[in-house]
């Protein structure tokens, strides 16, 4: 895997973005009087699709998150119904791209949780998850749903481990160990055949994620890649990191050659945060954000002719911490809009949506700016992707407003065992503690199992004596002799 190096000569008069904008919603249409958390976790904290928003908020004694109707703008009390069956710091969240209501989290106390959401929000608060799911030994920072396979979920956490979950089994069906360090990033390429990484290691890895076979591996010693992306079918990988300066960097990586991979050719700049957003289109548009930074820049990347272009930006008078992304089948194509996020201010409590508007002077369906994007029916089973299937997504058309549901419905698996084998490992074996209060239950529990078990031996050795009694009376009876 090579860097590509990439030209800055202008290209503004070919690409249909040069001209594309960013508008913040009114107040009325932001959330307010929600507690973000403050966790320093490099992520998020943010999901949404196109029915619900969930953020990750400050909780004591545990962890948890909103899920907010999008249509329930406005000031959210203080009261709010939370998903609060977490132990720890809840540490991401993504929701099912298949399943509009099913979400999964993990956290600090080492597991991984699917929750579903009822109708029309919560009433009460949630603290039982559909599906819970243990198996890494420490906290887990990060969470991938498959692009085409329903109920396959990636989770990577602080024991240098990927485990692939299948779902319908509720189990893990595979191991990645190749990792030396903690993983800062995961994402899947188009088809879900290849999973590329980065690593706290400095290295930057493409794997084959149902063999764990480690295609590709770069050495990032110059830029330190904090996040990566697959650029669609162009086979270029997209990363985003700092210099050895400390200097913000992206960089194109080519994923096919077999050659040493040298420093990246880059640009630096010090408001580019270490986050980025795609558009699917041939000339992608790609918004870097996620760090706290002064503005939302943008980039217009042009593979085919390894070129990028920095036309525009967002201004942002507060520094952008968070951002939840709407999902493609839920924008206003009727409003040109081509990204939507939301804008997580953690000061105020304050989320934003901000949607990015090409101009357009007709108010038709502009069918240049809107290619087929994936929909919310997955291509493949768990079975046919674990034997080795692969397949597209399966694209609609937003031109009539994209609101067709889902078939397909999650059915948590019924679990009687708790032991976890992958590889031959036990991976539930000697489990410690996951947090301090759980340390405390677990100690006076075995303070309470061993005074039962002392008290049930002080019986056996009085009931051991009584016999003992009766069998010598039994021997010195008369009737005996």
């Amino acid at each position: 895997m090579t860097v590509t190096k990439m030209s800055w000569r202008p290209q503004y008069r070919s690409s249909k973005f040069r001209n594309v904008y960013g508008k913040a919603a009114s107040r009325e249409l932001c959330f307010d009087g929600i507690p973000i958390t403050k966790n320093v976790h490099d992520n998020h904290f943010c999901a949404v699709n196109a029915r619900f928003l969930a953020i990750v908020t400050e909780s004591a004694g545990g962890g948890s998150f909103l899920v907010i109707p999008l249509e329930q703008t406005g000031r959210i009390e203080p009261n709010y119904p939370k998903v609060c069956g977490h132990q720890g710091n809840v540490l991401d969240i993504k929701w099912n791209p298949f399943i509009d209501n099913v979400i999964a989290s993990c956290s600090e106390d080492t597991s991984v949780r699917i929750w579903e959401i009822p109708e029309g929000g919560l009433k009460r608060n949630m603290t039982e998850a559909a599906l819970e799911l243990f198996g890494h030994s420490r906290r887990v920072g990060l969470v991938e749903w498959h692009p085409t396979t329903n109920n396959i979920l990636l989770s990577a956490g602080y024991d240098y481990k990927v485990l692939i979950w299948n779902l319908e089994l509720g189990e893990p069906v595979k191991m990645l160990d190749c990792h030396s360090d903690v993983i800062l990033c995961m994402s899947f390429n188009s088809d879900g055949s290849l999973l590329a990484t980065a690593c706290k290691d400095r290295r930057l890895r493409v794997l084959e994620p149902r063999s764990g076979k480690v295609l590709q591996e770069a050495s990032c010693k110059n830029h330190r890649v904090n996040r990566v992306v697959f650029l669609g079918n162009t086979k270029r990988l997209l990363t985003t990191g700092v210099s050895r300066w400390n200097t913000r960097q992206i960089a194109l990586w080519d994923q096919v050659s077999a050659a040493g991979i040298p420093a990246p050719s880059r640009w630096n700049s010090g408001s580019i945060p270490l986050e980025f957003l795609l558009h699917p289109c041939r000339n992608s548009c790609s918004i870097p954000a996620g760090i706290p930074a002064p503005s939302l820049p943008e980039f217009l990347l042009h593979p085919c002719r390894n070129s990028c272009s920095h036309p525009a930006g967002i201004p942002a008078p507060i520094p952008l911490e968070f951002l939840g992304v709407m999902p493609k089948h839920g924008l206003d194509v009727s409003a040109c809009e081509v990204f939507r996020f939301y804008k997580l201010i953690t000061l105020k409590g304050l989320i934003e949506p901000i949607s990015m508007i090409v101009p357009r002077r007709s108010d038709t369906y502009q069918e240049d700016i809107y290619p087929m994007t994936p929909g919310t029916e997955p291509a493949l089973t768990p079975d046919e992707w674990l034997s080795g299937v692969n397949r597209d997504p399966i694209l609609v058309s937003l031109k009539e407003g994209y609101k067709r549901n889902s078939k397909v419905v999650f059915k948590a698996p019924v679990r009687e065992k708790r032991s976890v084998v992958v590889n031959g490992i036990d991976l539930l074996e000697n489990v410690p503690p996951r947090t301090e209060n759980e340390l405390l239950r677990m100690f006076f529990r075995q303070q309470d199992e061993i005074r039962r078990l002392k008290d049930e031996l002080s019986q056996k050795d009085v009931r051991i004596r009584q016999l003992q009694l009766e069998l010598k009376n039994f021997r010195n009876s008369p009737k005996n002799n």
